[in-house]
């Protein structure tokens, strides 16, 4: 690399300069903000309110992550974003695969006709008062369901996925899979799906996280406490300010409750973030070459 840069003209040093300058500037803007979250959760509540938390904890503690897991609304919420996140993203791949197999087959003549016709509900929709009213003639509401099956399928991922099917799984293999007497149920399971894997596993995360993160729904077709993600509690204690002190057994002084306060946002931003950062090292290694597959052609 140093051989490399040495035999630059003078203009393609400066401008290899600006360039790593700028990447390094943008890396702290991004990263620092992580770091000093991060630090913070682990900080003693005097110090987060005084502002002595700059880039390392101070006087290291984890009463903010007690505070989290003795606060019920917490753990009540963390515990179904799992359930909506696991349960609708499992149903979110079965019905993207299912829509996009059967678009991706050539001899299926009727595919262009309802392929517009998806890609139309990505354009225009009945708006929020009719899928209201959908959802409450289908009596969803207050029921965990209404997290999952409104949006059982996105018509984007759904397009990604048949053009990945198109440009990376050769005829030939279906008219192999004919010859030996593979019914289309057995060839897509056994050999379609295998296949998919990349697709698979960068759909996969972009619903996981979309689940994980989706607090709109909730607010609409969500009413009792206990159906609540995580992503309206901690809507309310970031934004709104509400915190259950109750659930707090030892918050005795004002002054401590505000330090505390500080400190059960930062402990509830990292324990959110948690998951999805365990997931992703897992799909990253498909996730350039799915998305490019799926994405570039079709």
């Amino acid at each position: 690399m140093n051989v490399k840069f040495k035999n630059q003209s003078m203009s393609d040093k400066i401008f290899i300069i600006i360039v790593y300058v700028l990447l390094i500037m943008l890396l702290v803007v991004i990263a620092y903000p992580l770091i000093y979250i991060v630090s913070a959760s682990f900080s003693d509540p005097q110090a987060v309110i005084s502002g002595k938390v700059f880039l390392f904890p101070v006087d290291p503690t984890l009463r903010g992550y007690a505070a989290v897991f003795k606060n019920t609304k917490i753990v009540t919420g963390f515990l179904n974003s799992i359930f909506y996140t696991v349960v609708g993203t499992v149903l979110n791949i079965v019905m993207t695969v299912l829509c996009a197999y059967p678009l991706s087959r050539k001899e299926f003549t009727a595919r262009n006709g309802l392929a517009v016709i998806f890609v139309f509900t990505m354009y225009f929709s009945g708006g929020l008062v009719p899928n209201y009213i959908l959802v409450n003639k289908l009596g969803l509401i207050n029921t965990p369901w209404a997290m999952i099956i409104p949006t059982a399928m996105s018509t984007y991922n759904m397009i990604i996925c048949r053009t990945y099917m198109q440009n990376s799984i050769p005829d030939e293999l279906y008219e192999a899979g004919q010859l030996d007497g593979c019914t289309p149920w057995k060839y897509l399971v056994k050999v379609v799906i295998p296949l998919c894997k990349p697709i698979i596993a960068v759909l996969v995360l972009y619903y996981g996280v979309a689940k994980w993160n989706s607090y709109f729904d909730a607010m609409l077709y969500l009413k009792k406490d206990a159906l609540q993600p995580l992503t309206i509690v901690m809507r309310e204690i970031l934004i709104q300010n509400k915190v259950d002190f109750t659930m707090i057994s030892d918050v005795k002084a004002a002054s401590e409750l505000q330090g505390l306060t500080q400190l059960l946002k930062y402990s509830t931003i990292v324990v959110a973030s948690v998951p999805v950062l365990v997931i992703y090292p897992f799909v990253q290694k498909y996730f350039v070459k799915g998305v490019m597959i799926g994405a570039v052609k079709g």
